[in-house]
């Protein structure tokens, strides 16, 4: 199943669970993937799509993105998109940072928050509810939230 989608490439098993196994150390989650397929572009980016929906001759068409973005890859490090976090938070087991709401609205906005407990990627949650990542520095939560959807007012 290593074929070529022009951008991207579906993973092979021993990829997917590379995935798997970075997930497992950043967060403590054991994700159970069956049924599923990753594709990952050139610029990291990583999309899961139900296997049944590869089965597509997708030789005649231009495809940029399949499924829904889950993470991103790249210098070493793995950080999950929005959607990503909301798979992966319920089974997390570390690295997991709680806010407060207001905290939140300020992630929401764009802010950089103050240094908080974990390591590298974090996972954003406030009340059940999962909203990506945030890198730890050593000072300072840095923001990952998409630009295209921050909350401008109050």
């Amino acid at each position: 199943m290593g074929s070529m989608m022009q951008k991207l490439t579906i993973l092979n098993k021993k990829e997917k669970e590379h995935i798997l196994k970075k997930i497992e150390e950043q967060w403590g989650a054991k994700l159970e993937m069956e049924g599923y397929a990753f594709l990952k572009r050139k610029d990291g980016k990583i999309y899961i799509e139900n296997e049944e929906a590869l089965k597509v001759d997708f030789s005649k068409l231009r495809v940029d993105s399949l499924g829904m973005y889950f993470a991103e890859e790249s210098k070493g490090f793995f950080r999950l998109s929005i959607e990503g976090s909301q798979l992966v938070g319920p089974h997390a087991k570390k690295n997991v940072v709680e806010l407060n709401d207001s905290k939140l609205k300020q992630w929401m906005k764009g802010v950089d928050l103050e240094k908080t407990e974990g390591k590298d990627f974090v996972i954003i949650k406030n009340n059940g509810d999962f909203f990506g990542c945030g890198r730890i520095t050593k000072d300072k939560l840095l923001n990952y939230f998409p630009k295209i959807r921050r909350i401008m007012a109050d």
